[in-house]
């Protein structure tokens, strides 16, 4: 490892990777502590950290987890779990929450069925390319047309997994680069890393008709406003559940999901959640498939995953059905209203953004101005993304509130119009209909909290 990193030792990896700043020596533990004095010291070692709000996005927001889910859920021994559920049928509870987290995921997707979760998007990208090259009748077929404007994670991942399976990844930066000529498939993203939101039933439809499916990676909260990609013909969904309620976690654990056209049941990674009936014909859920050659199969496999994310993806559901469909559609059109106030005014102030149609994310054109604001804006208190090519990204969430957005603008030298002046920045043929997701009887169940706590219970 040493010789492949280009090091002479132990001693000379640690004096580059770790910063003098905070090194130390033996000399300087000085006498024993009992615990209640190391905790103490350790606090005011913490104390001098200065976390600044996180506004990066890139697949990570803030969010607020509702305290009836923290309190029944995440802090309840009984909602505790493997990694995966083995003989679930035990635990018909967790069965139902995982029902409701694949009708959740697949009704946002608009796609008729989904899997009870994946690990993370990343990864959940990667799984998508193996199965549409699993669902390619053309066995030959090796080239995967993958949108360039990713995250960087997931397009990291998907090249890892590529490599040893002989896949050829083709980045394509505009539409008519997706040449469908001897591809098994493609990965679009909605909105996209920049925060661009578009239609892309065209391109989805032109791939089709030469034989070649489409997955796309889609985020869950935007598609409360934005058209599905099953509207736009996508045979494969993928994404984060992460800002349904689950605090950021030093990257993870985030559960994802997969929705999926009819005819991909079978080739699917992960587990299935079904309903059928016990020996005395009341309603019982199992797993209907569970991709069991991960354990026995190995060469075969559908995938080298076998994490499903359990506890996240229960954290995920329990939030849908805490806030319903109109809290959810609330949630996206403040986190939508406040982009568009910020967008507004940085227009107003002369930054050129690289997208009119957006969902939460901006991207501020590279300017000498803009790495200004950067440094501004992390003076005061938040952390902005700054891509490659030194462009700012800005991304909205659940917790952004009107003195964040005022916040920012003042680094930019911007100043906030009147709210009711800022329009919507999704075009009319994206926008989604307020009765197009989440219409099953388990979102409409329990009409309050305290219903909805019974139920935890």
């Amino acid at each position: 490892m040493l010789t492949a990193i280009g090091c002479a030792s132990i001693e000379q990896l640690i004096d580059e990777a770790v910063p003098d700043s905070i090194r130390g020596s033996m000399e300087d533990i000085g006498q024993p502590l009992s615990q209640d004095q190391v905790l103490q010291q350790l606090r005011q070692i913490g104390d001098e950290n200065q976390p600044g709000k996180s506004m990066i996005g890139c697949g990570y927001y803030n969010c607020l987890m509702p305290p009836a889910v923290q309190r029944l859920i995440l802090e309840n021994p009984s909602w505790y779990t493997a990694y995966t559920p083995y003989q679930a049928e035990i635990s018909q509870g967790r069965l139902e929450m995982l029902l409701n987290f694949q009708t959740m995921s697949a009704q946002l997707a608009g796609l008729p069925h989904a899997n009870a979760s994946l690990l993370d998007e990343a990864t959940a990208a990667a799984e998508a390319m193996t199965l549409l090259q699993r669902a390619h009748k053309a066995g030959s077929a090796r080239r995967f047309l993958v949108d360039a404007d990713l995250f960087v994670q997931t397009q990291a991942v998907l090249r890892t997994r590529a490599q040893p399976l002989g896949i050829e990844i083709v980045r394509c930066e505009r539409d008519e680069q997706f040449d469908p000529a001897g591809a098994f498939g493609a990965l679009l993203a909605v909105p996209n890393a920049s925060g661009k939101v578009s239609d892309r039933s065209a391109l989805i439809g032109r791939l089709a008709g030469a034989g070649v499916k489409t997955a796309v990676c889609a985020d869950l909260l935007a598609l409360c406003l934005i058209k599905s990609p099953g509207a736009m013909g996508a045979a494969i969904a993928v994404g984060s559940t992460q800002r349904f309620g689950v605090p950021m976690g030093g990257g993870g654990p985030h559960a994802a999901y997969m929705a999926f056209a009819d005819g991909l049941q079978r080739l699917v990674p992960g587990r299935i959640v079904g309903i059928s009936r016990d020996s005395r014909g009341r309603p019982a859920l199992r797993l209907a498939l569970q991709t069991r050659e991960q354990h026995i199969r190995r060469a075969k496999a559908t995938s080298n995953i076998c994490t499903a994310q359990v506890l996240p993806a229960v954290l995920a559901a329990a939030y849908a059905i805490h806030h319903g469909p109109e809290g959810l559609r609330r949630i996206a059109l403040r986190t939508h209203a406040r982009a568009c106030e910020l967008a507004g005014a940085l227009r107003e102030a002369g930054h050129r953004l690289v997208a009119d149609s957006f969902f939460d994310t901006l991207r501020i054109c590279a300017s000498p101005e803009a790495e200004k604001a950067y440094n501004a804006a992390a003076d005061a208190g938040y952390d902005l993304y700054r891509a490659a090519d030194g462009s700012i990204g800005i991304s909205c969430d659940e917790t952004t509130s009107r003195a964040d957005i005022a916040a920012l603008a003042s680094a930019f030298n911007a100043r906030l119009a009147d709210a009711a002046n800022s329009s919507i920045a999704i075009g009319k043929d994206m926008l989604r209909s307020k009765d197009g997701f989440l219409r099953q009887p388990v979102f409409s169940r329990y009409r309050s909290e305290h219903d909805f706590m019974r139920y935890l219970r």
